[in-house]
């Protein structure tokens, strides 16, 4: 085992365990799953070869031209790239993506710090962690999903009391259970944020249990006639769909835009700066695909939530339901940069560990297209 080899697997577990501290009991996030699902030639994810003795790393050499491998995660970031991913299968496109689907962000660390991948869709404050980790090894180039958050209760069909009456504001959630998915991620800082800023202490006046997946979280408000529960679209739709006592009491994305008029960011797409340095074109191509990808998912819902489907995301009907409420964007430049910032900010004024400890410089940001 050459030195290099060894020294990117102890960073690998250096850096896996520094971001389980960083970031609370796991890095589950809004968009949850359980396995990695196949699509491109990609059958599963990939592990570390801890064992070759070959020359150079993978990452050590450029990549292929136009060959792109990329991580993402169950939910409204691969949403968005569903278009992009067939039209690759199809060979419809210059460049070749493999596209590897996740449901947890913890399962990407790895990958993407040994270059076992090239590209990633994590959530933003875990890329601001990996940026500082890898000795600013990621670059973001774009911002994939805005808010994506919503509060649902669940009403008793006997009471008299209209469950949207029941919480008229942020206010009404003091005394609380709330049920959540994503323990050290956007989730919790976001609630926390909201909660804090309407004058609620999430640590005192309400009780907030969080599961490990956002199908918990849904299977739990599908059985419950006095549940509240934190979940992201789409399994907003799903939970609605099998309890139709659920409703939609608060979206996070507009109570977070009535606090200072800033824009919630979920997701963001990284690339490996390496994989950047060595091939701008590919990168500049993915992010044009990408683009594209996006404006189709969004006029077109319901050929978009077929491909949704075929990708093992969340069936068709749901997907369809669920894709305007989805704030699947891909926003680049400096319209990208601001909002990344303007986010990271809040969540560094609110726990600094949140973002890795301090706010990450210039280089964090590729603002090129």
């Amino acid at each position: 085992m050459n030195l290099r080899k060894i020294f990117a697997v102890i960073l690998a577990l250096m850096l896996t365990l520094s971001v389980f501290a960083a970031c609370g009991d796991s890095e589950k996030d809004s968009q949850n799953g359980t396995e990695p699902v196949q699509t491109g030639d990609v059958t599963k994810a990939p592990e570390a070869d801890t064992d070759s003795t070959d020359g150079a790393d993978e990452a050590d050499t450029p990549a292929e031209a136009g060959q792109m491998r990329i991580a993402s995660l169950k939910g409204p970031t691969t949403i968005g790239m569903v278009k992009l991913m067939d039209d690759s299968d199809n060979g419809m496109t210059s460049n070749s993506y493999d596209v590897q689907i996740f449901g947890t962000a913890d399962e990407i660390v790895g990958l993407l710090v040994n270059g076992d991948i090239d590209a990633a869709n994590i959530p933003c404050n875990l890329a601001s962690v990996l940026y500082k980790k890898t000795q600013k090894g990621i670059k973001t180039v774009g911002i994939n999903t805005l808010g994506v958050l919503y509060i649902l209760a669940a009403s008793d069909p006997a009471s008299a009391v209209n469950t949207e009456e029941s919480f008229a504001s942020i206010a009404d959630l003091k005394g609380k259970t709330i049920y959540s998915t994503g323990k050290g991620t956007t989730p919790e800082y976001v609630l926390n944020y909201i909660l804090t800023q309407n004058g609620i202490d999430p640590a005192n006046d309400v009780n907030i249990e969080y599961l490990s997946e956002a199908t918990e979280v849904a299977a739990k408000m599908a059985e419950s006639t006095d549940a509240i529960a934190v979940l992201p679209q789409p399994y907003v739709t799903v939970a609605m769909s099998q309890n139709e006592n659920l409703r939609i009491v608060f979206d996070l994305t507009e109570e977070w835009n009535k606090i200072d008029g800033s824009r919630l960011v979920t997701g963001v797409t990284v690339v490996r700066s390496e994989f950047l340095e060595q091939n701008p074109e590919t990168v500049a191509q993915f992010m044009s695909d990408y683009a594209a990808s996006v404006e189709y998912v969004n006029n077109n819902v319901e050929d978009a939530a077929s491909l949704v489907e075929k990708y093992d995301i969340v069936k068709a009907p749901v997907a369809q339901k669920a894709i305007p409420y989805c704030n699947i964007v891909f926003l680049t430049g400096d319209d990208m940069k601001t909002n990344v910032e303007n986010y990271l900010t809040v969540l560094y004024n609110s726990d600094p560990t949140s973002v890795g400890g301090e706010l990450p410089d210039e280089s964090f940001y590729h603002t090129e297209s």
